[in-house]
């Protein structure tokens, strides 16, 4: 399967611990691309429609549904957790996306 930084797959998130997002939900790709191909793990932020509006959310429109990248749910999973891949974010949610994460972990 290929799999491409900012496709949107369908994934099983579960199981959970705690406030962790749970069930198989639609996740942002963010590990870059020499990664995808190279090892058996993808870096994924998980998305949902259902949010208030936090700084590290990315408010977005996919499929017609407005939703959110939720920026402080990333996680490291192994690739036999991606269900099917649904898309890709277009560039203003890219652009977004970049943002937050570098003021997020880039000092």
């Amino acid at each position: 399967m290929v799999v491409e930084q900012y496709d949107i797959f369908l994934v099983n998130l579960d199981p959970t611990i705690g406030h962790e997002i749970k069930k198989t939900r639609p996740c942002l790709v963010i590990s870059p691309a020499e990664m995808n191909a190279n090892i058996s793990t993808v870096i994924i932020a998980p998305m949902t429609t259902v949010s208030r509006s936090y700084p590290t959310r990315v408010k977005t429109i996919f499929k017609k549904k407005s939703g959110y990248v939720v920026l402080d749910q990333i996680r490291t999973i192994d690739k036999a957790r991606l269900v099917k891949r649904l898309g890709k974010i277009n560039i203003e949610a890219i652009t977004a996306v970049k943002s937050v994460i570098c003021e997020m972990l880039v000092d």
